[in-house]
Formats: structure tokens, C-alpha cells, sequence
């Protein structure tokens, strides 16, 4: 049977993190395996979740006031419960009646991965669908093109008077393919013709 690793963690230093400390005692934390933050959970940032995670052993239980103290979201917490589960360190939550050595905890396990799951294919629809509007309101997705308009326009000039193209990239401190893609995607200019 591993240790009992206590953590206990409030939003803001207006509240109280006796609550949660006290229950953790009375569940069998020790003093010296209690861990705490006094921190937002949205903050990635957490000294006592991550001192906590590097003390845990195979074989230990971590115990913690409810499940949403562990983790920043439901993605958050599917992927630490992952994470435990395959370094062989169990959960506990004692507001919630979860318990991780249990049928049913192993089956909140099952759910809290699928539910990420969903969670994460659902962000990857919403990114592409922003990202397909944008697009079409002619918005530029991704990284800022390597060379500007007017980099393009000298690397034309440059090309009509006889430079290879490698000698143009190089000058221009960029690989022949770089050049290339930005030529495709800045269109020569098309010469009006003269007025008569």
C-alpha cells in the first residue's frame, strides 16, 4: 500500500484553504504529504500540484477535496488522470466519491477520456471552422509570410535582370523554396498598355 498525498488549492488568498486541508487530515494525509496552491486554477503555473506530482510513486493515492482542485478543465483533468493512471498512482476525491482503486472509479477513468476526447476533436472543429472563415474573408491563417511584398518585387527585378534564383534566395536569406512560394503568392503585376 503506497502513501495518502494530500492537495488542497483555493483561487484567491481571500479564501480558506483550512476546509480542504482539515478533510484531507481526517482522510490519513500526513502533514509532511499535504500540497497546496493558492492559485487560479486556469493558471498553468502550480508549485504544489507540481511538487506533489514529482513526490508521487507508484502505488500512492492522491486525495484531494473535489476533482475540479486537480485540474483546469475537463481536458486538463482527463489528461493528469491519464498520466497517474499509467504511472500507477491512484485518485482520490473526497466530495465527489471518487476513488480511483474502485470498479467505478476505474470506470470515471474510461469517462473523464473519452469526455477529453470529445473535448479535444471538439477544439479542432471550432479551429478549423474559425480558421475556414477567416480564410474566406481574406484573413492570413498561420505563420507571417517569410518575405514581404516588396522583398518579392525586388526578388523579381532581380530575376528578370539574369540572378539565378539561388543567388536571389540566398541574398534575400531565404531557402529557393521559400522564394518560390512567396513568387506564387504575390502574382507579377500585370502591365497595362500604353495610351494612345
Amino acid at each position: 500500500m503506497g502513501r495518502l498525498l494530500g492537495y488542497g488549492r483555493v483561487s484567491t488568498g481571500d479564501q480558506d484553504l483550512a476546509l480542504q486541508v482539515d478533510a484531507l487530515r481526517a482522510a490519513g494525509v500526513t502533514e509532511e504529504n499535504l500540497f497546496t496552491d493558492v492559485v487560479s486554477g486556469a493558471r498553468a503555473d502550480r508549485p504544489g500540484l507540481s511538487a506533489l506530482l514529482a513526490a508521487a510513486s507508484p502505488g500512492d493515492t492522491i486525495v484531494t477535496w473535489r476533482l475540479d482542485r486537480l485540474g483546469r478543465s475537463v481536458l486538463n483533468l482527463a489528461d493528469l488522470a491519464e498520466q497517474l493512471r499509467a504511472r500507477g498512482i491512484g485518485i482520490r476525491s473526497l466530495s465527489d466519491g471518487v476513488d480511483t482503486s474502485t470498479v467505478g472509479g476505474r470506470l470515471l477513468y474510461g469517462l473523464l477520456s473519452v469526455l477529453a476526447e470529445f473535448e479535444r476533436e471538439t477544439i479542432k472543429d471550432r479551429v478549423r471552422a474559425g480558421m475556414a472563415a477567416a480564410r474566406r474573408s481574406g484573413v492570413h491563417c498561420g505563420r507571417r509570410p517569410t518575405l514581404k511584398a516588396e522583398h518579392v518585387a525586388d526578388a523579381r527585378v532581380r530575376l528578370a535582370a539574369g540572378q539565378t534564383a539561388r543567388s536571389v534566395a540566398r541574398f534575400l536569406r531565404v531557402s529557393e523554396a521559400t522564394l518560390y512560394r512567396a513568387l506564387a503568392r504575390h502574382p507579377a503585376p500585370v502591365a497595362s498598355p500604353p495610351a494612345a
